[in-house]
């Protein structure tokens, strides 16, 4: 009868939908599979290689390494980092059980051991902003980064009393100064402010680091670091501090 068959062609346009619902969800899956392999950065479950760029999945990665540092060093192997792995020293809360050090980082007045997970920020901030940053901002590399130290056996702001500084374990490094390749130093404490190249190169790799790293404090933080920027690989289980 016509109500049989207008039934029956009601049942067929129903099931030709799911079927063209179904086709369509398949290619999404398959097309965000090939954006993601494509795009390693944002893919959570890709190993973190420190050549890819800085992503959506980067920071959770480096979470990853903080508290793991067998993968982290997997991690500067994987990605044609050179270091060493010095032995153990400290005791108590000011123990340094990791102490990771780079081979061939910028870094003077040399290059100290701090936490694999600082060492691996570093060579991620070096090559996806430091970097890209001075070429677009200045015309030219950075050839030297002056540090303040990382492995100071410290509570926070030398109090007497109260939390330990992550540079009590290596696990921070205080940056004040860059070297370009023709010799013009670019200072925290003297260009911060400045209006000019060398201000924004300072706040542009300021916002860079806090891709890489955990805790950035800036001059624009307090008057403590009005000198230098203070990383760290603090364990934070959500977000991060960047100021």
């Amino acid at each position: 009868s016509g109500a049989m068959q207008i039934r029956r062609w009601i049942g067929r346009f129903r099931l030709d939908r799911i079927a063209i619902l179904v086709l369509f969800v398949a290619a999404v899956l398959v097309a965000g599979h090939r954006w993601l392999f494509d795009h390693p950065q944002h893919n959570p479950w890709a190993p973190l290689n420190l050549r890819d760029p800085v992503g959506w999945a980067t920071r959770a990665k480096l979470n990853d390494l903080a508290r793991n540092t067998e993968m982290c060093r997997a991690v500067l192997g994987r990605s044609g980092v050179a270091f060493s792995v010095l032995e153990p020293q400290g005791e108590a809360a000011c123990i340094q059980a990791d102490r990771t050090q780079l081979d061939q980082m910028l870094l003077k007045p040399d290059s100290p051991p701090t936490t694999c997970a600082v060492a691996a920020a570093m060579v991620l901030w070096q090559r996806h902003s430091l970097q890209p940053e001075a070429r677009k901002i200045l015309g030219q590399k950075v050839a030297e980064i002056h540090h303040l130290g990382a492995y100071s056996c410290r509570r926070l702001y030398g109090r007497i009393s109260g939390r330990w500084s992550e540079h009590a374990t290596g696990n921070a490094i205080d940056i004040a100064a860059f070297v370009l390749q023709d010799g013009s130093r670019i200072s925290v404490l003297d260009d911060w402010n400045s209006d000019g190249a060398k201000g924004s190169f300072l706040r542009a790799v300021r916002d860079g680091a806090c891709g890489s790293f955990s805790t950035v404090l800036s001059p624009d933080y307090n008057m403590a670091h009005r000198d230098h920027l203070h990383l760290d690989q603090q364990d934070r289980r959500r977000g991060g501090v960047c100021r």
